[in-house]
């Protein structure tokens, strides 16, 4: 790639628009990867209570029933690097504007930091807990309603009031700030509470995100802190002054990265999309799935959710199964391009 030379009316590099992340400092970091490439997360399935029986003799409480857990996997899977020079000979024709810690943190803020927001964007709402279709694009007379529907969503999840973001490119946001219903824009406007977060709507944090980094067919995301991981075990970057073979600096980094929705939390993970991006449902009916066409199915037997238990199996056309002692089958549908269809029961 030719090298531009500076004249003497420019000397310094026109920089791109940059944002820090969005996403960092917004999802949950109560786990620890360091050391290990696959995580397993153990959440404990609690019973339903029963009535107390005086006369029951040893099982007043109820039969007992060892504690069973659902077992989700985690593995790291985003493994990126990057390399460039900057050459002595070219730096000196350009007046020396290209110092390598500033091209280094250039390199981070244009292409590493969106690379991952865009990854964990698109991983967030393929792993949502609900994946929401609108059958038309929200307009400023109807946002507001299915942003309170997302909020009752989280609501009836028992989802904890503090730490909720949603995320809306800046055309949904002018449609909330021009709404007929929302009466506190010039409020939303000065909650500047933290970096990218804009105010609040219906209690949860607003960040406006550029519409690139939001993956299509989606209008917005939800998301609470302690639902979503964002872990890193790599971030590595370095500036080496005349290495052998290079006459002036070499720049290297290394990003070891992934996305995650805690199965156990799902229900704070909300992504309203647009119609016809879901998988169409399965249906179960006397043990056996109907796939919907060119779909995959995924099921458990023994009560916990396919989208994130390790029990989880590729279902076979026409397989009859049988669900556990007093469980359920559970199952869900994915096809290529689509995201996954809600998880059915039978």
């Amino acid at each position: 790639m030719a090298i531009n030379l500076a004249t003497k009316y420019s000397d310094q590099i026109a920089e791109v628009f940059t944002r820090a992340s969005f996403i960092k400092g917004k999802t949950a970091e109560t786990f620890d990867l360091t050391g290990v490439k696959t995580l397993k997360v153990y959440t404990p399935i609690t019973v339903e209570e029963v009535d107390y029986d005086r006369d029951g003799g040893l099982a007043r409480y109820g039969d007992v029933t060892e504690m069973q857990d659902v077992v989700q996997e985690l593995t790291m899977t985003q493994d990126k690097a990057f390399t460039l020079t900057i050459d002595k000979g070219n730096n000196l024709d350009q007046n020396l504007v290209k110092n390598a810690a500033d091209m280094l943190r250039l390199q981070l803020n244009e292409k590493s930091t969106p690379a991952a927001d865009k990854y964990a964007f698109k991983r967030f709402v393929t792993m949502a807990g609900n994946i929401v279709e609108s059958t038309a694009k929200p307009t400023k007379s109807d946002i507001i309603s299915k942003i309170a529907d997302a909020s009752q969503a989280l609501d009836d999840a028992l989802v904890p009031d503090d730490n909720r973001y949603i995320y809306l490119t800046s055309e949904m946001y002018k449609l909330v700030c021009t709404s007929d219903e929302f009466a506190g824009v010039d409020v939303l406007a000065r909650q500047s509470i933290a970096k990218g977060v804009c105010g609040e709507v219906f209690g949860m944090n607003v960040v406006r995100v550029p519409k690139s980094y939001l993956p299509e067919n989606v209008y917005f995301l939800v998301t609470h802190k302690d639902s979503v991981l964002m872990p890193y075990k790599i971030a590595d970057a370095k500036v080496h002054e005349d290495p052998v073979g290079v006459s002036g600096a070499l720049i290297e980094g290394r990003h070891y990265y992934d996305a995650y929705v805690l199965g156990a939390k799902c229900g704070g993970v909300y992504a309203l999309v647009a119609a016809d991006s879901v998988t169409d449902s399965p249906s179960i009916a006397e043990g056996v799935i109907t796939i919907p066409t060119d779909a995959t199915v995924r099921y458990t037997l023994d009560g916990s959710d396919p989208r994130y238990s390790d029990s989880a199996k590729d279902y076979t056309a026409s397989a009859k199964l049988t669900a556990e002692e007093g469980c359920k089958i559970r199952a869900y549908a994915v096809k290529t391009g689509l995201y996954p269809s809600p998880v059915i029961e039978g």
